[in-house]
């Protein structure tokens, strides 16, 4: 039997002193007879007791298996995500901290490409840092869809062999990198806003939130390759233009039974919106609960527009049917990072604070003093928003007037 990871109180260094009970995440530790107790069952060797334990006197023992040899997997690459052949502005930021990546790795950037009379935009993804490209095309690869691009990025990996592979955490990479990493047998990390490398090992370090945003867990994955992460939008800064960069193009055709889907893609309906993207606008005003009904929502919608930004909404408001899934802001929803975020009715819960708690400038509207959204706003307005927006509108109109 393989050996386990353990973890273990060193008795005669412990005095009882209770802070690791209140450090642990899953309530694993007690003290009984003035010595910390764990129970194993409920561990999971996160650590954070290690931190805090004064007297050094809690050991993790880890037993790692013998090293494989990944020596034949090289570079590193980028999923380029497009719409409607346009390439997504995740790809051009993954482009950027890939570039970093592959410089401490001594290897080479690579995009992935898949889509129809997608051709042109080789020149795009070269002056954004691609050392080479691999671009797949087909009417099948037009619109994204499951099992066609699983499929397609599957066989790329297995025959390539790429050392590290970063995907947006959009709705599609979150959906396409799962079911890749599933197939070729890799570790993935998932929603990370940071991404190093340890050279030493060639590990990468990657980085997100846990336990609600509470502690950031650097997290590897030593036994696979590739090492796969997706990445929040808006927390790397976009790969710069240099239009003098070239690079290779490997296209590659794959057979029909590679680009079949088990579902077949009747239409596509775009939702018709007066702001500008979420995912992409510098002021976003969100609404949440405290708007009372959707016909409130026309306050926000009048706010954004004057401003030029975007409509936002609570998971409360959506799940409501206030608003379309599309505008949800948090956990589930969208991760957004504007220069300006205005937060009405929005009372704050973990779940929001994820997705936009790394705004530039958030200004929260509540008639609540104690709402949690004041303990992360950089301008909060105890208030009726229902006179307070109204306002606001007003005077930005005035201003740009």
């Amino acid at each position: 039997m393989a050996d386990t990871n353990k973890i273990r109180i060193i008795l005669d260094k412990c005095t009882g002193c209770m802070l690791c009970v209140k450090t642990c995440p899953f309530g694993a530790i007690e003290v009984a007879g003035k010595k910390a107790k764990i129970d194993l069952a409920k561990c999971n060797l996160c650590g954070a007791c290690l931190d805090s334990c004064k007297f050094k006197a809690i050991e993790i023992i880890l037993h790692t298996s013998a090293k494989k040899d990944f020596g034949e997997y090289r570079d590193v690459w980028v999923f380029c995500e497009q719409k409607k052949g346009v390439i997504q502005t995740i790809s051009y930021e993954l482009l950027g901290e890939g570039k970093k990546l592959a410089r401490k790795l001594g290897c080479k950037l690579c995009a992935v490409a898949l889509g129809d009379g997608i051709e042109d935009r080789a020149k795009d993804l070269a002056e954004r840092g691609a050392d080479k490209i691999y671009m797949a095309e087909s009417p099948h690869l037009k619109f994204y869809q499951d099992d066609s691009y699983t499929n397609v990025l599957v066989e790329l990996v297995r025959e390539y062999k790429p050392e590290v592979m970063l995907c947006g955490a959009t709705t599609i990479g979150r959906s396409l990198i799962s079911r890749v990493a599933v197939k070729v047998d890799a570790g993935l990390t998932a929603d990370c806003t940071g991404l190093d490398i340890d050279k030493d090992n060639r590990l990468l370090l990657q980085t997100r939130p846990a336990f609600g945003g509470n502690i950031m867990a650097t997290i590897i994955t030593p036994n696979h390759r590739p090492q796969m992460a997706t990445v929040r939008h808006k927390v790397m800064k976009e790969a710069e233009i240099n239009k003098g960069h070239r690079c290779e193009v490997v296209k590659k055709h794959f057979p029909d039974n590679i680009l079949k889907s088990r579902t077949t893609l009747l239409d596509m309906v775009e939702e018709i919106e007066e702001t500008v993207n979420l995912a992409e606008a510098d002021i976003i005003v969100s609404g949440g609960r405290g708007l009372r009904g959707p016909e409130n929502f026309n306050l926000i919608r009048e706010l954004a527009l004057t401003l030029g930004g975007a409509v936002g909404a609570s998971r409360s408001a959506v799940d409501a049917g206030w608003m379309p899934y599309s505008h949800q802001v948090g956990q589930t929803g969208k991760t957004v990072c504007p220069k300006l975020y205005i937060a009405c009715g929005i009372s704050g819960q973990i779940q929001h604070l994820i997705g936009m708690q790394s705004s530039k400038v958030i200004v929260a509207i509540n008639k609540d003093p104690d709402a949690p959204i004041f303990k992360v706003a950089t301008y909060g307005v105890v208030g009726d928003l229902f006179e307070i927006v109204p306002a606001l509108t007003k005077t930005f109109k005035q201003v740009s007037g």
